[in-house]
């Protein structure tokens, strides 16, 4: 990941992404247990801090010093602390059987990549732990309300369902909704979005 381009995405006073949760994980996140969380691609905290407030353990990972600085602030201004890694997901290794929680809002990466991590995932969570996911697909690309800018890039539900072998799907669906989270997405998008547990 190009942790210099997004050093500079990150690096004016607003919150590019918003200082509110996605909304996916808003309406999911009571389904994690207590515990620990781990939030992938965390950037500038939003995620991460709303499931501190929740009462869980967080940490954040992400390849930008930029963004996890302002999590940081982000969460002080909120009364909650939360860990942070700076990490790029080609190299971090999730800890396995750690985690209440994974959760993954918007973290594009390419293919071979994804498939590593989505395994890690699957051996990272405790028993009844849950993954929460939600990411844009290939049609997202006619809308261009964010997201990254070639098809690779996005993910298909088929293909995420089999990357996550060994979890239980409760929730996995494709669908268009309007996402309003700052500058970067804004607007009517095609969002996948999955909710896997741990037996």
């Amino acid at each position: 990941m190009n942790s210099q381009l997004w050093d500079e995405r990150y690096s004016v006073s607003d919150y590019i992404y918003g200082t509110g949760a996605n909304d996916f994980l808003a309406q999911s996140a009571s389904l994690i247990p207590p515990g620990d969380v781990l939030c992938l691609a965390e950037g500038e905290g939003r995620n991460a801090v709303f499931l501190a407030k929740q009462g869980y353990a967080v940490t954040g990972v992400d390849s930008s010093r930029v963004g996890l600085e302002k999590a940081r602030k982000l969460a002080a201004q909120n009364g909650v602390s939360i860990q942070t890694i700076i990490a790029d997901l080609a190299d971090y290794c999730i800890e396995p059987g750690k985690w209440s929680g994974v959760v993954s809002i918007f973290c594009h990466l390419a293919p071979p990549m994804r498939r590593r991590l989505h395994g890690q995932v699957v051996a990272g969570l405790r028993p009844g732990g849950v993954f929460i996911l939600e990411s844009y697909t290939p049609r997202q690309l006619a809308f261009g309300t964010g997201g990254p800018p070639v098809a690779e890039l996005t993910m298909e539900k088929d293909e995420i369902v089999k990357e996550l072998a060994g979890l239980g799907i409760k929730h996995a669906m494709e669908l268009e909704r309007d996402v309003v989270e700052g500058q970067y997405h804004n607007g009517r998008g095609a969002v996948l979005q999955i909710i896997a547990q741990r037996d």
